[in-house]
């Protein structure tokens, strides 16, 4: 079943740092995504996950240093690819990798990622997006199993592939994320990829040798465990979806589950590190 999905829209003044502010407080609640606009905010949630009171606990809306008013509309799952294809253009990863949506002109790079978004989300537009597919180009995935959770469009999962990771899953908990994936699996040529619906309890019984989580912080915290627990010796764990202020703390969690940090990258407020198993 499609679902219906609640845009909830901030004019934000002093939109720097207000919009950061909010994001980060916005994201503590079951919001799934978020765009910045020219004026402040767009955040999307279900409509089953939605309630007015939600907003309530969102301390930046009552702090007399910002001025945010909001709008709320529903947007039917029939909207979404009109809305997308108002808004979505191309972006490129370097020279390499293009992601681009079906109607945009092909242009010849190593690695032309096409993505149809409807429901699900990331089109690479998305800093952390972006970050994680930085990292998938600078790593030699020839012969890797590799694991997407949360994978959304699967646009980390599709380039794993493309990249020649001999096994390549990808969980999302969405059911339509779940269907989206498949039909962007199948539009690139990456029928070989396996794509489960779920959450961290739908990861295989077996080890990968690299794991990709672009998910929010609590999930990340909570699901840590289970990462390091299916992560071969050795092996490599990408995380993104978090601020650079949340690092530490998701760092602790990982340092406490056997994972080494390595290296980060920053783009804007966002951050995407990379962790190896000890």
């Amino acid at each position: 079943m499609s679902h219906v999905y609640i845009e909830c829209s901030f004019v934000v003044t002093p939109k720097a740092p207000g919009t950061d502010i909010l994001l980060a407080q916005l994201s503590e609640h079951p919001f799934e995504s978020f765009e910045e606009t020219e004026k402040g905010l767009n955040a999307y949630i279900k409509k089953r996950d939605w309630h007015r009171e939600l907003l309530e606990d969102i301390g930046i809306l009552n702090d007399a240093s910002f001025q945010i008013s909001q709008q709320i509309r529903e947007i039917p799952p029939d909207n979404w690819n009109k809305k997308w294809e108002t808004h979505f253009e191309p972006i490129a990863i370097g020279s390499e990798c293009r992601v681009r949506a079906p109607f945009h002109e092909k242009k010849e790079v190593q690695y032309d990622i096409v993505i149809e978004p409807k429901m699900s989300f990331g089109t690479g537009h998305h800093e952390t997006t972006h970050m994680m597919l930085q990292f998938l180009l600078d790593m030699d995935l020839k012969g890797k199993t590799v694991l997407d959770m949360g994978c959304g469009t699967a646009v980390l999962a599709i380039l794993a592939a493309m990249k020649g990771a001999s096994v390549v899953d990808g969980i999302d908990i969405d059911h339509w994320s779940y269907l989206n994936a498949l039909e962007n699996a199948e539009r690139n040529g990456q029928e070989g990829i396996t794509i489960l619906e779920g959450d961290v309890e739908a990861i295989p019984d077996k080890k990968y040798d690299c794991i990709l989580a672009n998910i929010n912080r609590n999930i990340l915290l909570e699901d840590i465990g289970e990462y390091s627990d299916h992560l071969e010796t050795g092996g490599t764990l990408l995380l993104s979806g978090f601020y650079l202020e949340d690092e530490p703390i998701i760092t602790a969690a990982c340092s406490a589950a056997k994972l080494a940090f390595i290296k980060k990258t920053k783009r804007n407020s966002w951050v995407a590190v990379q962790y190896a198993k000890n």
